[in-house]
């Protein structure tokens, strides 16, 4: 059934692309498209709100005076709104119905999905509360036939109903309690829209101009040949005889008159359980998903199970190219250089065979079947510069840890976030990431740490033949590690040379007069790799909200050493058994990070508030040394 409905779509969506260039399709763009129309019925609303009047005997006159005092604002506007509204449902459904034939609801979109369902709900339930206001004939059907429908649960019983017999029952209060709901809703409704769009990296919630304006245009000229001019006022006492129905919304009413209210009701519930319950049917197994590192900047990643490359990137601050995110423009294109990843379904134009064999993928479709690498063009104007630094000095601070301080070419500047890292690349275009090591807005120079590995190559280089004076080609920043905006108490765990990204961040801590209170744990394995001693033990002396708690691994004798022993995060979490309220910025190796994230969230630290910045030191595909 999803291969059917893949198919379809895709064979519509070549022809909208020979019509429209793949930029403008609006198939592209359906979640774009009903977002926009959401703000249309919105200023539509907000517009007609202002002169309707809320009574029985004023309703329907208020209304209907839009049209014969102000046909060209007020009559249009009626009209817009409507229409707008019967075109964000049918959006909606077309939005729904592409996630579930390309496979996008399962895995960590299981959220997005649920939360859609319910903003499904929430827009039929605005949209039928709408037809209730202008209290004519129509309003009269929807009203009773609402009443029906909620007199079969429990809670009421059937004493709905018996308030729409005779019109003398019918009050103001009413009409209050359905202008109430239509404005009550629609907020509610913008809250789970923007829940919704939540995890979905650099969401978009207007299309580009050249798609949003003749959508406005269509609404208005649909408003000029069949004006929206309503009916008779209600008359309770008799039964309309003809009406002139809306489909998208009200499909259910005849559907309720032609079985039964519980029929109606137990169709509706099993549609929307069974929607509910998709992402698990059939239950299969993700699985933790892959490490992929993205060049340049050999960021290395978690693709969670089920995620595409595009959206794994975009949610880690990656500058990647994207416009579609549905496989038709190409324009995310990138090449796997390791690896086994799944091309997923794409327009052909996109990415011709000739290209897809030479190990082209489109990041926006494409899933990781294996860790991997891949290749990607930086979008431009991502902030992402290439310059040529000069070493201005060079300090062995420890036995295998030398510190570097870089000086930009005059007037050249690298602006970056406390936390972020750069590239050092090497003259084959091979890249080796490097924290910066100050805060930003201190000084123009950039400061490196650079820990020797054995066979390194350019780690090597650093402490054999690199000399103040040389130059090195640095490209950056990358990244998105930094300091969240809030109150909670942090804990910095860093590990070896992660001490560079958190000196950072707790100097931009310092600069900023920030008031948090922050711990930092020092994780190294002897005394000589705690390559700063005198800093941190500075920082504490000077600031009555800093602590400072350094931890060896494997001290011995030669250390002389008296202080905490054992895995960094073991410290912490002696310190801390209970990590609710808290955030931590845990940096270093790829081990320390693996084994102490789920340690503290097992401990009572929120998921969204445990940050990490993981080095890993791998052997490219090409067969080329690690750092």
């Amino acid at each position: 059934m999803r291969a059917a409905g893949r198919r379809a779509f895709l064979a519509i969506e070549a022809l909208f692309n020979a019509a429209f260039g793949d930029r403008l399709n609006p198939f592209y763009r359906l979640g774009e498209i009903a977002f926009y129309l959401f703000w249309i019925v919105a200023a539509s609303g907000l517009y007609l709100y202002a002169f309707f009047k809320t009574g029985v005997q004023e309703a329907h006159g208020s209304v209907q005076t839009l049209h014969d005092v102000q046909p060209w604002a007020g009559g249009i506007l009626r009209s817009v709104h409507r229409y707008a509204s019967d075109a964000l449902v049918v959006t909606m459904l077309l939005h729904l119905l592409r996630h579930f034939c390309f496979d996008r609801y399962r895995g960590y979109r299981w959220f997005s999905w649920i939360s859609g369902i319910a903003v499904l709900w929430l827009v039929y339930i605005a949209g039928i509360n709408g037809f209730m206001l202008p209290w004519d004939r129509l309003a009269q059907f929807v009203v009773a036939g609402t009443a029906e429908w909620l007199d079969a649960l429990p809670v009421f019983s059937g004493r709905l109903v018996r308030n729409f017999i005779v019109d003398a029952a019918v009050s103001d209060r009413l009409f209050s309690l359905l202008s109430f709901l239509h404005i009550g809703v629609p907020l509610v409704l913008l809250l789970v829209l923007w829940i919704h769009i939540q995890r979905v990296p650099r969401a978009r919630t207007v299309p580009p101009w050249p798609i949003a304006i003749p959508f406005a245009f269509s609404l208005i000229v649909l408003s000029l040949l069949r004006p929206i001019l309503g009916s008779a006022p209600a008359q309770l006492a008799s039964l309309p005889a003809r009406l002139d129905m809306d489909w998208f919304y009200l499909a259910t009413f005849p559907m309720m008159y032609a079985t039964s209210v519980n029929a109606a009701w137990a169709m509706l519930l099993a549609g929307t359980l069974l929607l509910a319950a998709l992402p698990w049917l059939p239950p299969r197994r993700e699985g933790a998903g892959w490490r992929v590192v993205f060049h340049p900047g050999g960021r290395d990643i978690l693709v969670r199970g089920g995620e595409t490359l595009l959206d794994a990137g975009l949610r880690e601050g990656l500058p990647l190219r994207y416009e579609c995110r549905s496989g038709g423009c190409g324009v995310c294109k990138a090449h796997v250089i390791a690896g086994v990843v799944e091309a997923g379904a794409y327009q052909p134009a996109a990415l011709p065979a000739s290209e897809r064999a030479l190990g082209a993928v489109l990041t926006c479709c494409a899933r990781p079947a294996s860790d991997a690498e891949i290749e990607f063009e930086p979008a431009p104007g991502g902030a992402i510069r290439r310059l040529r630094a000069t070493v201005a000095s060079m300090a062995q601070v420890a036995p295998e840890v030398m510190r570097l301080r870089l000086v930009l070419p005059p007037g050249e500047r690298l602006p970056f976030q406390a936390g972020q890292y750069f590239n050092v690349v090497l003259e084959d275009g091979a890249r080796r990431a490097f924290s910066f090591a100050t805060a930003p807005g201190l000084s123009d120079d950039i400061e490196m740490h650079v820990r020797r590995i054995a066979g390194g190559r350019f780690t090597t280089r650093v402490f054999t033949t690199l000399r103040a004076g040389d130059t090195l080609d640095i490209e950056g920043p990358f990244g998105r590690l930094g300091l969240a905006d809030n109150a909670r108490p942090i804990i910095f765990v860093a590990g070896a040379t992660g001490f560079a990204p958190v000196k950072s961040m707790i100097e931009h801590a310092f600069q900023a007069g920030s008031a948090r209170r922050m711990y930092l744990y020092w994780g190294v394995r002897h005394r000589d790799d705690l390559y700063l001693p005198d800093l941190p033990v500075a920082w504490a002396r000077d600031h009555a909200n800093f602590s400072y708690v350094p931890v060896l691994s494997e001290a011995g004798p030669e250390d002389d050493w008296e202080g905490r022993r054992g895995l960094v995060h073991e410290a912490v979490l002696r310190d801390f058994p209970d990590l609710t309220g808290f955030e931590i910025y845990a940096c270093g190796s790829m081990k320390m990070v693996e084994t102490a994230r789920p340690a503290f969230v097992a401990h009572g630290l929120a998921e969204e508030a445990c940050f990490a910045d993981a080095f890993s030191v791998s052997v490219p595909a090409t067969g080329s040394e690690p750092s």
